[in-house]
């Protein structure tokens, strides 16, 4: 998978955390990648929001409870502006609550600080490049918490997806960019756009990351490499 931004610089992140050690963990963690590079930390929402002001990120890690602004009010603040930069959710077990809420305030991936590392790298490769990750355990949760309400909120069907589309969903839902999936299906970046935006529009779902849960929930796997 490619592990730089589009334009192929490496990957800028921000890390929001109200604790320094599990500041440190994260930092020594994606200092094993070379291609990502941490260029500020923040203690908590506010400041996480100034930083991303001034450094411009790829990728803001936020923990969703910090003191004073949290996580979820931050990445809501984050998308009434103008920047584009992808946010990943750090959160632990038993918050299923603050999960939904960030997805619905555009968050771009989850991830549990007792993931395995590697996720953490996936993740942060996956949202610089564009795309949008749940780390296993959060997709599990999710997708139990979509079981346990799918009275008041039914399960989207993927009958009125096309196979193409099907193709795209499940490659989206492994964490690819527009132009990885170009890639892997054979197609021109812009024709994946048209058909995300198609898939979306038929689901009903508000981000990648809605359109992701549901191909978990439907279990979608990727197409083999033709």
């Amino acid at each position: 998978m490619e592990e730089t931004t589009p334009n192929g610089r490496p990957v800028r992140v921000l890390v929001a955390d109200d604790e320094a050690m599990v500041r440190a963990g994260v930092r020594a963690i994606l200092a094993r990648d070379p291609h990502i590079d941490v260029v500020a930390e923040a203690g908590d929402g506010s400041e996480a929001l100034a930083l991303t002001r001034r450094h411009r990120p790829d990728v803001v890690l936020l923990d969703i409870q910090m003191p004073g602004l949290d996580g979820l009010t931050a990445v809501a603040r984050l998308r009434q502006e103008p920047s584009t930069v992808g946010v990943i959710m750090l959160t632990t077990f038993g918050q299923d609550e603050c999960i939904t809420r960030a997805l619905e305030e555009g968050a771009d991936g989850f991830l549990l600080k007792a993931d395995d590392p590697r996720e953490l790298l996936n993740g942060v490769r996956a949202v610089g490049a564009g795309g949008a990750y749940l780390s296993p355990r959060v997709a599990g949760r999710v997708i139990a918490g979509m079981r346990a309400h799918r009275t008041a909120h039914p399960h989207r069907s993927l009958d009125r997806l096309t196979q193409r589309e099907r193709d795209v969903l499940a490659l989206l839902a492994a964490g690819l960019s527009n132009a990885e999936i170009a890639s892997r299906l054979h197609l021109v970046e812009g024709t994946v756009k048209q058909h995300v935006s198609a898939v979306l529009a038929k689901l009903g779902a508000r981000n990648r990351v809605e359109a992701a849960v549901a191909a978990h929930e439907a279990g979608l796997t990727p197409p083999r490499r033709g």
